[in-house]
């Protein structure tokens, strides 16, 4: 199983280690993705919030892939809009279709066209709350 983890997913993470996002990302039996540009952006938003670059640093080295991006960020905008409210989101679709994911986990769920990306991209989006429901329910 392959999911694609937005960026508030992965800080959310490092905020609170009892949370749905903090549990996802220990799971070690199935493939977690984030993007290149998503890393670049992470990057700088743990620096504003004053996390150590280690954890992040870490966190790649253990329990994430990352799925590199060739297309400039133009581009991604234009090949993803259709499937986003808000246009600079189009980089994480263009990431999970990039991951071959199966499941994009955001906290974000109201920020993309999910029925689109089901039928278009045949990728789910879920909290990650609903994912590791999800993953319960299929054991």
């Amino acid at each position: 199983m392959r999911i694609f983890v937005d960026s508030d997913v992965v800080v959310s993470s490092f905020l609170s280690q009892l949370g749905a996002a903090h549990f996802l990302l220990s799971i070690t039996s199935i493939q977690i993705f984030i993007s290149s540009l998503s890393k670049k952006g992470l990057e700088t938003v743990i620096k504003r919030l004053g996390i150590g670059s280690d954890m992040l640093t870490t966190l790649i080295k253990n329990n994430l892939e990352v799925a590199i991006l060739s297309e400039s960020l133009s581009e991604i905008k234009e090949s993803f809009k259709q499937y986003v409210l808000d246009e600079n989101d189009a980089h994480i679709l263009a990431g999970a279709k990039a991951a071959k994911a199966n499941f994009l986990i955001t906290y974000n769920v109201k920020d993309f066209k999910i029925e689109k990306i089901k039928q278009d991209l045949g990728i789910l989006a879920l909290t990650p709350g609903n994912f590791l429901q999800y993953l319960r329910s299929i054991e």
